[in-house]
């Protein structure tokens, strides 16, 4: 086949345009200075893809923690180490890309966030069976993050605009609370409410549901609005 007519039968690669990354949240200014500093450092032979494979484990691996804590509960120490790992490959193989100046933006966007709802299931399936919140509230959990996540997805393709937090909360912070909810588990499996005493995870949970909840609804309220104003019809 001639060159002009594999030119013509390729298919057109389609035009990408990254989205603005919006990042407010508590610890994102620390965070961006420490992950610029790691990428500095991180040796040659190490790349992207292999950050993302280590967050994407990392996250699965906490998940497995989860359940073996139903038999011994200083598997949650193990899981705070798993999520500091998902941390440092989730968060460091975009900044690895932009400050190497190898950025692939439609294969790095798909593949971090395909990865992401993958491992999410493990994680909160790890927890439906640890024993320390009830199966129902672990995967509503799962099921409000992907609602957010989709609604973030949507915003990002019609806005171009990438909401990597919300309400000061993002990743890192839920991390931080899943660590520090491992440590209060060790110590504090339940706690006494309103005069009945639920399980720690049980209380949480309803809580992270409600706030990702009203997150989504606020979100779509408001991008809504920003579209139906952009595209009025005159």
């Amino acid at each position: 086949m001639s060159t002009q007519t594999y030119a013509q039968v390729r298919p057109k690669q389609p035009t990408f345009i990254p989205a603005t990354r919006l990042q407010k949240s508590f610890v994102a200014a620390a965070e961006k200075r420490t992950l610029l500093w790691l990428a500095g450092r991180t040796p040659g032979w190490i790349n992207s893809d292999h950050l993302t494979i280590l967050g994407f484990a990392a996250q699965c691996l906490a998940g497995v923690c989860y359940a073996l804590a139903r038999w011994n509960r200083y598997a949650l120490l193990l899981g705070i180490v798993f999520l500091a790992l998902n941390w440092l490959g989730d968060s460091l193989d975009g900044t690895l890309a932009r400050v190497r100046n190898c950025q692939r933006p439609r294969y790095g966007f798909y593949l971090d966030h395909i990865a992401d709802t993958f491992a999410a299931f493990f994680l909160m399936g790890g927890l439906a069976l640890s024993g320390y919140i009830h199966p129902a509230i672990a995967f509503g959990m799962l099921i409000a993050f992907l609602m957010l996540s989709i609604e973030a997805y949507l915003a990002t393709y019609t806005l171009g605009q990438f909401q990597l937090s919300y309400w000061k909360f993002g990743p890192t912070e839920i991390r931080l609370l899943l660590a520090a909810g491992n440590l209060a588990l060790l110590r504090w499996p339940s706690v006494k409410t309103l005069g009945t005493r639920l399980r720690l995870l049980d209380v949480g949970g309803l809580i992270g549901i409600v706030g990702m909840a009203l997150m989504l609804i606020v979100s779509a309220i408001r991008h809504t609005g920003t579209l139906y104003r952009e595209e009025k019809i005159s």
